[in-house]
């Protein structure tokens, strides 16, 4: 499947959203393995970048790169119930009453 944002062609869901944001996806996910620190420049980098003019709208950008990414794979939120097991009634055997 194949991308185009702004002229530039995504190979990519990752590269996708990153170029629909234009931040990298990591930036607000994080990764795996942060440590405290890392996480904490992390976060900070975030809030500078929410508090620019320029990216105003980026929580409306996010709505609507979550709701197409929803709206193209349907069977994302397929959930399925687990069947509850039935309740095991405790009985005590030998027990005088």
């Amino acid at each position: 499947m194949k991308y185009t944002v702004a002229g530039h062609q995504a190979v990519s869901d990752a590269e996708f959203a990153e170029l629909a944001l234009g931040t990298p996806v990591e930036l607000w996910l994080g990764v795996e393995g942060e440590s405290d620190e890392e996480r904490a420049a992390r976060l900070d980098a975030a809030r500078d970048i929410l508090a620019d003019p320029e990216y105003r709208e980026l929580p409306d950008d996010l709505i609507r790169l979550a709701a197409r990414v929803v709206d193209e794979n349907p069977g994302l939120f397929n959930v399925v119930p687990l069947a509850r097991p039935a309740r095991r009634r405790i009985t005590r055997r030998g027990v005088a009453a």
